[in-house]
């Protein structure tokens, strides 16, 4: 039965998205943060952007990316994300395996929450970013 299924609890895992000025032109990237001490296995990140703009319903392509392991206190950078889906809701759908039982949790940036006034020291990432709450 459903309410048999045990669901362990993702703790010391989260997303950050960093505004990265160490090229000519600027760009955003999101990471993945691991601040456990033991690595993740078999790590699935599926994003997507959905939401509306003028009325209209806006949805991007679901992008999914795999990393065999993410290590103990460790980030991974996952994708490039541009400011045009800014305004959507940007939603990162991650589950990982940890001694054998599979941890997932939705993390989910909210409209105009990825923007240069809400960025703060990020030490995971040596840089100023988004952090997901």
């Amino acid at each position: 039965m459903k309410k048999d299924i045990e669901k362990p609890t993702v703790e010391g895992v989260t997303l950050a998205i960093k505004l990265d000025t160490s090229k000519e032109e600027p760009h955003w990237t999101v990471h993945l943060i691991n601040s456990n001490d033991f690595e993740l296995e078999n790590v699935m990140v599926a994003s997507k952007g959905y939401g509306k703009q003028n009325g209209e319903e806006q949805l991007t392509s679901t992008l999914r990316h795999f990393f065999e392991q993410v290590g103990a206190r460790s980030v991974q950078q996952v994708e490039v994300i541009t400011s045009e889906v800014f305004h959507l809701f940007n939603e990162y759908w991650v589950s990982y395996y940890v001694d054998g039982k599979v941890f997932d949790k939705k993390f989910t940036f909210v409209p105009d929450s990825i923007q240069e006034e809400n960025l703060m020291f990020i030490p995971e990432l040596n840089a100023k970013g988004v952090l997901h709450a």
